[in-house]
């Protein structure tokens, strides 16, 4: 029970640490990886703002090892909720809202549409300044409004 608590909070907690992440270095000192990101995209299959990925999956990565050596202890759970909130993440940023994958185009749902429409609030603006809507999964109730 404490490990599903682990991993939930962690999960939670996840949301936090990626909106304090976009606003303060995405938007910040590293922007220069996130800033193609911003730009109109055509036929690039990858971005340098990809980077993000690779940078948040290696405490997961870590936390799995270290965790799995000792029984699967805390560290292996805190793992599983970085990945599962990595994994949430790509589905609602990749593939539904910037359609990287073709696979969810039509949705009725008032929650994943208000989610779209919060992030296009945050893509109007092309630079790294005057963003908002720097979350993923919680966003202001006022764009669930159809």
């Amino acid at each position: 029970m404490i490990s599903f608590l682990i991993t939930v909070a962690v999960f939670l907690f996840m949301e936090c640490v990626t909106w304090l992440t976009h606003k303060y270095v995405m938007h910040g000192f590293m922007w220069y990886f996130h800033a193609d990101h911003h730009q109109p995209r055509y036929d690039h299959v990858f971005e340098r703002n990809d980077i993000f990925f690779v940078i948040f999956a290696v405490p997961s990565i870590i936390l799995f090892y270290f965790g799995a050596q000792d029984n699967f202890n805390y560290l292996f759970f805190i793992g599983l909720g970085i990945t599962l909130y990595g994994f949430c993440y790509f589905m609602i940023h990749d593939v539904l809202i910037h359609q990287r994958f073709k696979w969810f185009k039509h949705t009725k749902n008032k929650y994943l549409i208000g989610l779209r429409k919060a992030h296009k609030v945050h893509h109007k603006h092309l630079g790294k300044e005057h963003g908002e809507c720097f979350g993923m999964l919680f966003v202001p109730f006022k764009y669930y409004k159809i």
